[in-house]
């Protein structure tokens, strides 16, 4: 039986996939293991984003929680990071966030923070799934005074921003920036923040309406928003994902600043000021070439681990440094909060600009990136995991290896969320790699399908 958290909590199609039976029982599991050693009543906060799902998930998780004898707090629709920053300053026991992050409007997903706001690691999520599997053993239910309840909050979202602009405390003084909200999380937040400390705000796809979340806007489809900042004439453009813990840029010449890219802007000014820990940067295997001799050239110390977020801020935990992040847009302001944190990406970013008075086309050119060509193969979820025993594809990635050594290099990796096996290759010759990586993609599919 497939395991049932990825790389980012569990997920699937809503009420098909992850239904509310399965949400009430991760809220059973899930408030347990995380709270039984604790000699006190616990309380979960739970946040989720603008899909329509959102509430009918919540409020059967909240359901489970309470049926163990923990309260819960729901906050309503709020940025995952916000929920990773409040769960510590108001010393809850653990934090759930409702989302599918860049995800289409019929998926949803579950996940968890400890009290510190951290993901939970390997085997905790394995102890909850554990649970689950064996119907609850040993596990007492209360009853009468003990049952938990639920309480609403709807000031959870000031607290995250007065967090994120005194993090951060710029002047925009009238700087143009359009942003993209992706129909999700980000559309109050991140135009609140950045109106608040001076900014024109061009707004786009500030409108959820439950079923819209992700729709051909926001950091996975940046063609509306690169000609937005051409025509507006705007100093750059902000690109966040449904949950708001990704971010992506637009130069103020329509071009896409990744998330590489803007951990090189930011970590270099990190550095000549003396708050880059270590003069180093967490990355995954998923980064650039380019980035890499960037950070040789300047001086910057690169740990690399596999591709999650998760394993970036292990990573990071473990070696002292505080920033970190992914080429998606998930980027780990460690000083500043415990999960990638699109707003506080965006202000960083925007910091650089305002204290260089350098335009983000200039910026970016700090790093050469590399061509690349990333293609999915669309495979069942249950198989994704072996496609090395199939020894046709095996030897055809084996052959690319051969052929890209020295030049480039080629990376195989299933999804952690979806089911697909990603192909990756990065070399020199656009349209070379774009026609090995499709035809390698295309090989995985029609053989695992």
């Amino acid at each position: 039986m497939a395991r049932l958290f990825g790389t980012d909590g569990v997920r699937g199609v809503a009420n098909e996939e992850l239904t509310p039976l399965l949400a009430m029982q991760l809220g059973q599991a899930g408030a347990y293991v995380l709270t039984k050693e604790r000699d006190h009543k616990p309380t979960i906060m739970v946040g989720c984003d603008t899909r329509i799902s959102g509430d009918m998930l919540a409020n059967a998780l909240m359901a489970g929680a309470c049926s163990v004898g923990a309260n819960a707090v729901y906050v309503g629709v709020i940025p995952t990071p916000a929920i990773a920053y409040l769960t510590r300053k108001y010393k809850v026991d653990a934090g759930v966030v409702i989302s599918a992050s860049h995800n289409p409007v019929e998926f949803n997903g579950i996940k968890f923070f400890d009290g510190n706001g951290y993901k939970l690691p390997d085997s905790l999520e394995d102890e909850i799934e554990s649970l689950i599997r064996s119907d609850m053993k040993g596990v007492k239910f209360p009853t009468g005074s003990s049952v938990g309840k639920i309480k609403y909050r709807t000031d959870a979202r000031e607290e995250y921003i007065n967090h994120a602009v005194q993090s951060v405390p710029i002047k925009l003084d009238g700087m143009k920036i359009v942003v993209d909200c992706a129909e999700g999380a980000a559309f109050y937040t991140s135009v609140e923040t950045l109106k608040e400390l001076g900014g024109n705000i061009v707004a786009i796809h500030n409108n959820p309406d439950g079923t819209n979340i992700n729709a051909n806007c926001g950091s996975t489809h940046l063609e509306e928003l690169k000609a937005r900042v051409v025509y507006e004439k705007a100093a750059l453009g902000l690109a966040f994902d449904g949950d708001a813990d990704r971010l992506l840029a637009v130069d103020e010449n329509g071009r896409v600043v990744d998330g590489d890219q803007i951990m090189a802007i930011v970590g270099n000014h990190m550095k000549d000021t003396g708050k880059l820990k270590k003069n180093m940067i967490v990355v995954t295997v998923m980064s650039n070439l380019g980035f890499s001799l960037m950070a040789k050239e300047r001086g910057i110390e690169i740990e690399q681990t596999k591709v999650g977020d998760r394993y970036v801020l292990e990573r990071m935990k473990e070696i002292g440094a505080n920033l970190g992040g992914e080429q998606s847009g998930h980027i780990i302001f460690l000083d500043e909060n415990t999960t990638g944190d699109g707003l506080l990406s965006a202000l960083h970013l925007l910091q650089v600009l305002v204290e260089t008075g350098k335009p983000l086309s200039e910026l970016s050119s700090v790093m050469n990136v590399l061509p690349q060509a990333l293609v999915n193969a669309k495979v069942p979820n249950h198989k994704k995991e072996s496609y090395m025993e199939y020894p046709e594809i095996a030897a055809a990635i084996e052959k690319l290896n051969e052929t890209f050594e020295g030049e480039g290099r080629v990376l195989i990796r299933p999804s952690g969320t979806e089911p697909l096996v990603r192909v990756m290759i990065e070399g020199k010759d656009q349209t070379m790699i774009q026609k090995e990586a499709q035809k390698l993609a295309d090989l995985i599919q029609n053989i695992m399908l």
